[in-house]
């Protein structure tokens, strides 16, 4: 694959994570995502803020464009570290929406989204963290800062037969842990809302 197409992978893969489908979904509803709960423009503000069914469409939708940024990459051979950077635009697009003023949300559902593709043994592995600590705790940030706090130690025990996901998992973590950097200090000081909490 040449410059320009990788270029150009990148910036739709980017593009594509940009697509903001909790406040479209929030939308619909005729409710102003940016304005409730959290503020934040993924699952989890949705659920609190609009119930089951509408966190359950921005999930989906949030998951499937870090899957189809991967599947892109795939689809045009672009190769395992090249594969692993189109899903983190993904991720870095979903963060800092074009859409939203490069605004965005924490990743965590489209950077799933890019494992479930990547590495799915390593996908499952992080859900199942992610669910048992969520379960246990009640908090979506502790889940997602532990699951993915693991993940290049899952991808070096699963999947290490390339550095190029190795190189992946390493940004990912970094990506989530700055981006719920005021989760981290929130659940230090005892503030953070729990996961049905809605003030």
């Amino acid at each position: 694959m040449g410059t320009v197409g990788i270029i150009l992978l990148l910036l739709a893969s980017f593009v594509l994570g940009s697509i903001p489908f909790g406040i479209i979904v929030a939308k619909a509803k005729g409710v102003d995502l940016k304005k409730v709960g959290s503020r934040n423009i993924g699952a989890t503000n949705v659920l609190r803020s609009l119930g089951k069914w509408p966190a359950a469409l921005t999930l989906v939708g949030d998951i499937l464009k870090g899957t189809l940024a991967v599947a892109a990459g795939r689809y045009f051979g672009a190769g395992l570290l090249l594969e692993g950077l189109i899903g983190f635009s993904a991720i870095l697009g979903h963060n800092f929406s074009l859409f939203l003023g490069f605004k965005g949300g924490k990743g965590v559902a489209t950077s799933l989204g890019v494992l479930m593709f990547y590495t799915p043994r390593v996908a499952l592995l992080t859900l199942v963290i992610w669910l048992g600590v969520a379960v246990f705790s009640k908090y979506s940030s502790l889940a997602a800062l532990i699951s993915f706090g693991l993940l290049p130690v899952n991808v070096f025990l699963l999947d290490s037969g390339d550095t190029g996901k190795m190189l992946t998992a390493i940004l990912i973590t970094a990506l989530i842990f700055v981006r719920h950097s005021d989760n981290i200090n929130r659940l230090i000081k005892g503030t953070e809302r729990k996961i049905r909490q809605r003030e």
